[in-house]
C-alpha cells in the first residue's frame, strides 16, 4: 500500500474520533523534517509520521519526533491504521 492511501485511512480514522488534524505538506515554505500529521485530541497533542512498512526514518524526521515527545506531546510513526488507534486509545 502507499504511503498516502495509508495517511487517508488515518485521517479518516481520526476525524471520525472527533480529532483535529493538520496534514503538513513539505515545501520549500515549511521546515523539513515536521511529522506528516498534526492533530489535537481530547486536549492532547500528537504527531504522526506515516511511513510504509518498510519506510525508513530521515535523521530530521527522528530528530522532530524527539523534541514533541521532550515536549510531552505525543509522536509516533503509523505504518497502519491501527497504530493511529494505538495513540488515540492511549
Amino acid at each position: 500500500m502507499r504511503e498516502r492511501d495509508i495517511q487517508k485511512k488515518i485521517v479518516k480514522f481520526l476525524v471520525s474520533k472527533g480529532a483535529y488534524v493538520v496534514k503538513q505538506h513539505g515545501s520549500m515554505y515549511t521546515r523539513a523534517g515536521i511529522p506528516d500529521l498534526l492533530i489535537c485530541h481530547k486536549g492532547r497533542f500528537l504527531a504522526i509520521e506515516v511511513k510504509r512498512a518498510e519506510g525508513i526514518l530521515t535523521d530530521l524526521q527522528k530528530y522532530h519526533l524527539e523534541q514533541i515527545k521532550k515536549a510531552s506531546g505525543q509522536a509516533i510513526v503509523a505504518r497502519s491504521v491501527e497504530d493511529a488507534e494505538r495513540i488515540i486509545n492511549d
